[in-house]
Formats: structure tokens, C-alpha cells, sequence
């Protein structure tokens, strides 16, 4: 996944001018079917009522790969709730720091390799390893 212009940001002034940020203590990962922009905005997730749900993982090293080389890997598998109806052709990941659909900063983000096409009953899932997160945008 690639960064986004607030977490890039927040990072380069914590460490040139010691302006703190601090880190959620759970991120939350989210679909979107349209593209994302580095700024982390054009997120459109699927409708409510469709069993459509973020998924929380709590910010740890259970959860979380220890950097090398500029990146680090989810360590867990990550699975979404079954759709209980069509959420449409999901093209991007992201992760926030909110529950909640449409609210919350997005601090990573990343288009699908394969466009994701959710019908009725369908699980996306992502094992561990899958997703790798970035310090380049």
C-alpha cells in the first residue's frame, strides 16, 4: 500500500521539527470501488445493509510484519464480512483510522492488482502476507 499525503507528512515533521502525531492504537481496513488519490480522498465504499463492514486490526506486531527496506507486511490473515448482497466492482484498499463508512483520515492505500467483482454471499478475504505496506506514494 502506498501512503498518503497526511501520513507522509505527519511523519516527516515528527522527525524534522519534533511535531508529534500519534498512531492509532486500531487501523481499519476498507473497500473502495473507485480509485483512490494520494491524498486519500475518492473513497467510495460499498452501500450499508449489505453486511458491508471495515475490518479493525489493532495497531501490534501481532498484526504487523517488522519493517525492512522501507515496508512492512500484514501478519494476519484479513477477512471481511460475507456480503449479504451485490457491493459492486471493489478496485481499491485502504486503511483508516475509523470505523465508521465514509469518516476517518486514510493513511494507506492501494488499487487492486484484479478489480474484485462482490456478489451476493461473497468473502474477500486477504492472507497474511498480501498486503504490503510502504513508505512511498
Amino acid at each position: 500500500m502506498s501512503i498518503t499525503y497526511y501520513t507522509s507528512g505527519s511523519v516527516l515533521n515528527e522527525i524534522f521539527g519534533s511535531v508529534p502525531f500519534s498512531a492509532p492504537s486500531n487501523y481499519y481496513l476498507g473497500l473502495s470501488t473507485t480509485t483512490i488519490s494520494s491524498s486519500g480522498s475518492n473513497v467510495t465504499e460499498p452501500i450499508g445493509g449489505k453486511s458491508y463492514a471495515r475490518v479493525i486490526i489493532p495497531n501490534n506486531k501481532t498484526y504487523f510484519s517488522y519493517a525492512a527496506s522501507g515496508s512492512l507486511l500484514n501478519s494476519t490473515d484479513i477477512t471481511f464480512p460475507t456480503s449479504s448482497a451485490a457491493w459492486g466492482t471493489v478496485t481499491d484498499v485502504f486503511l483508516t483510522d475509523t470505523s465508521a463508512s465514509g469518516t476517518g483520515t486514510v493513511w494507506f492505500y492501494e488499487a487492486l492488482s484484479s478489480p474484485r467483482v462482490v456478489q451476493d454471499l461473497t468473502t474477500v478475504s486477504f492472507s497474511a502476507s498480501a498486503i504490503t505496506f510502504s513508505m512511498t506514494n
